[in-house]
């Protein structure tokens, strides 16, 4: 009997002792707090959303801007934004070489970025359409050269005179084109040729006299 008992006694859990009491409370108030911080991010990523979704939409009614810059922001902000522009139809760029220094660009779908200007950006260089513009004529120049030389012009194998003068004769075309004048005469009937040589005003007051004379009808 008394070891039955015992037995019983040593399968019951012992009341917690004053050590186990303090960790338990420590733990509840540390699972308090995650939840609060947990709660709080929810509400600030929520409110950023808004936010963002309230400049993307004024960004969209602005005829003006083609583009738009937004300063450094954290992974998470950039990938809400990047979500935001995508659901407006808008295309966005995260650019900057450390994590500190990365930034989201929007831009309309109809001022798509080419493939210069998206260089300059990872690049950390502003765009300039000019600037663009003459590197790009350099480069076709210096490819120009690299493949005829500098002083080389480039001209065509044969003359399209000789290879079509089956077609075309040899003759110029300024030699064999004729000088057509029109025909003035064409169309007009000489005055003398009209049965009536009246003009419009004594022809009109002609008949005008003539219902004049005629007699009255009454009805």
């Amino acid at each position: 009997m008394a070891d039955l008992l015992g037995s019983i006694l040593n399968s019951m859990e012992k009341p917690p002792t004053v050590g186990d009491q303090e960790s338990r409370r420590k733990a509840r108030e540390q699972a308090a707090r995650l939840k609060k911080m947990e709660e709080e991010e929810k509400r600030k990523k929520a409110e950023f959303r808004k936010k963002m979704e309230k400049e993307v939409s004024d960004f969209i009614q602005d005829s003006s801007q083609q583009k738009r810059k937004y300063n450094p922001m954290g992974k998470i902000e950039r990938s809400i934004l990047h979500d935001v522009a995508e659901v407006a139809g808008l295309t966005s760029f995260s650019f900057g070489e450390d994590e500190e220094s990365r930034y989201v660009m929007l831009f309309k779908k109809e001022f798509a970025p080419s493939d210069e200007e998206l260089e300059a950006y990872r690049k950390g260089e502003e765009w300039d359409p000019k600037l663009a513009e003459q590197r790009r004529r350099l480069k076709v120049r210096l490819v120009v050269e690299a493949l005829y030389g500098s002083e080389s012009q480039i001209c065509p194998n044969s003359n399209y005179r000789d290879k079509y003068s089956h077609l075309i004769g040899t003759s110029a075309a300024k030699d064999a084109a004729h000088t057509l004048e029109a025909n003035r005469a064409y169309g007009c009937v000489p005055v003398a040729n009209k049965r009536d040589t009246r003009s419009i005003e004594e022809a009109m007051n002609a008949i005008r006299a003539k219902k004049r004379q005629k007699p009255e009808v009454k009805s």
